[in-house]
């Protein structure tokens, strides 16, 4: 029995060996694996035995390719991941600002073990963590699976979502505040990770960030219908939903329609998409027209063009806009010692 068992190990930790130290530039023998075997998991074997199990898990569909140069030996041409799709892997999970320090470099660890040791040492010289701006919310794993499982099982969730304001002594001091939510979708938009939910005290939708979430309790209550307070009805479009949602400020949506400049065409088309309604307006500019939720948000994503965008309508969101150019202006006509009260 003993034997039996051994041999099945043999032949998975043969895979394992393939999967960490062989690739096109690190060319691995029989007497390699042979030796591995030996120093690393104990085990004795024939090296007749170890070509057998190569042509096993060819069979399997492993991509190992024999050849003659650097030397004679074996590697792996490909595993379940490429260079290229790690890379993105990785760069995703360093950029993502509510997974904390720590936990980045354990899923960053976790993907480069996904390729060769000898790959992995390449990408871990492009590693940047420490310099990054994360968050120190070291429950946020907790937070999501939680958060996961009551939008599974469509429960209500019970939560301590915390905000900084700042205090009589100009520092920024947290304050936490429990709610009752039914929540609906996870999304990652404009760079933070956030729960789509509906507080039972009003029929819309709000968005909280994970890494202000702690202490999630799933309820035994049914969560609210998600067609009683948004215009989904069998499931969340999380992708609509950013896209309609500026800095995921919350407000009705509205049909809008932009007058913009020729030259940010690609700019309009990285944030609403390839479908979205455009025609020539003149020469140099074309016309806009979507449907997104009227708030500050939008109206301080238009302003950042200055005089490449015109709202044409709806009349509420011309309002905002211009408002909020005319408080810059009367703000920037100040002298700036008046301001600061400080002298110049």
């Amino acid at each position: 029995m003993a034997g039996k068992l051994n041999s099945k190990l043999k032949l998975l930790y043969i895979r394992d060996i393939f999967l960490k130290y062989s690739d096109e530039q690190h060319v691995i023998n029989a007497a390699d694996i042979e030796e591995r075997l030996r120093n690393e998991y104990g085990l004795e074997c024939e090296r007749k035995s170890i070509y057998n199990d190569i042509n096993v898990l060819l069979d399997y569909g492993m991509d190992i390719v024999r050849t003659r140069a650097p030397k004679h030996g074996y590697f792996l041409a490909s595993g379940d991941f490429q260079i290229p799709e790690i890379r993105l892997l990785s760069d995703a999970v360093q950029s993502a600002k509510f997974i904390t320090r720590g936990k980045t470099k354990e899923l960053v660890e976790k993907i480069e073990g996904l390729t060769s040791i000898y790959q992995a040492a390449t990408l871990k010289k492009q590693v940047y963590i420490e310099n990054r701006n994360k968050s120190r919310n070291e429950s946020v794993y907790y937070v999501i699976d939680a958060l996961d499982n009551a939008i599974k099982s469509g429960k209500k969730v019970r939560l301590v979502y915390a905000k900084r304001r700042m205090d009589e002594k100009y520092s920024a001091v947290k304050e936490s505040r429990t709610h009752v939510l039914s929540p609906y979708a996870l999304i990652w938009a404009d760079d933070h990770y956030y729960l789509v939910a509906n507080n039972e005290k009003y029929d819309n939708l709000m968005h909280l960030r994970i890494d202000r979430i702690s202490a999630v309790e799933v309820l035994k209550d049914n969560a609210r219908r998600m067609s009683e307070v948004s215009p989904y009805r069998n499931y969340f479009d999380s992708a609509d939903y950013a896209t309609k949602h500026f800095n995921m400020f919350s407000g009705r949506l509205e049909t809008v329609e932009l007058m913009c400049d020729n030259e940010i065409l690609e700019p309009m088309l990285d944030r609403f998409g390839e479908r979205v309604n455009t025609r020539f307006f003149d020469d140099e500019h074309f016309l806009l027209r979507t449907e997104v939720a009227i708030n500050k948000g939008v109206a301080s994503w238009i302003m950042q063009f200055g005089k490449q965008i015109t709202v044409h309508f709806p009349e509420e969101l011309r309002d905002m806009v211009r408002n909020q150019a005319n408080d810059i202006v009367k703000l920037y006509e100040k002298p700036a010692a008046e301001i600061t009260g400080k002298d110049e």
